[in-house]
């Protein structure tokens, strides 16, 4: 494993390289305020057709992590009544596996004529322009969902409402990337249409 050191590549080399860094093998320091805010603002660059900012970002640090994490443990005691506490404890600590963990929230405006799709799909891209931020900037970062996502406790405990989603949580700190996987040939995935 080697230390992320990312700032002075090309930007098609850090795409060309972008690897994710497993939570749970994270370390601090979080992003300070600065970094943390140029990351969040990169997120807010992304294709937004219609300019409805369909996304929301709310930040867990600190006691927040733990506070949250309480809500994690009991759904998943309320779901799981037989699960040892053991297993409640690992899930009571999904959130403190990184210094900075950003839940990535979809709102769709379902009244306006840009087709909900689309504005999904910019959600998608928050998270991905949120993952690239950060390792430029030196950090490691992962993005998850599991299965707290789709908790309607947990849901509620993050302030989202109506009919918001989330898009995942992207686990932001200090690590080591590892060795590279298995990525898909070019050939197997890319065409090119002709006319018929």
């Amino acid at each position: 494993m080697s230390e992320l050191n990312i700032r002075d590549r090309r930007p098609i080399d850090l795409l060309l390289t972008r690897r994710s860094v497993l939570a749970n093998l994270m370390a601090g320091p979080e992003p300070n305020d600065a970094d943390l805010r140029l990351i969040l603002e990169a997120a807010m660059r992304v294709p937004d057709h219609g300019r409805l900012a369909p996304w929301r970002f709310v930040v867990l640090r600190g006691e927040a992590r733990y506070a949250v994490g309480e809500v994690i443990g009991a759904s998943f005691r309320r779901d799981n009544p037989q699960a040892a506490e053991e297993r409640v404890a690992l899930e009571r600590a999904r959130l403190t596996r990184a210094p900075v963990v950003i839940a990535v929230v979809s709102r769709v405006h379902k009244e306006h004529k840009i087709p909900e799709w689309e504005q999904v799909l910019s959600a998608g891209a928050a998270c991905q322009n949120l993952l690239v931020a950060a390792l430029s900037l030196g950090y490691a970062a992962q993005w998850l969902t599991e299965w707290y996502a789709y908790d309607a406790a947990v849901c509620h405990a993050l302030g989202l409402a109506g009919e918001d989603r989330l898009a995942g949580f992207l686990y932001i700190g200090k690590g080591c990337a590892l060795g590279e996987r298995v990525r898909p040939a070019y050939e197997d995935v890319v065409s090119e249409w002709t006319p018929p």
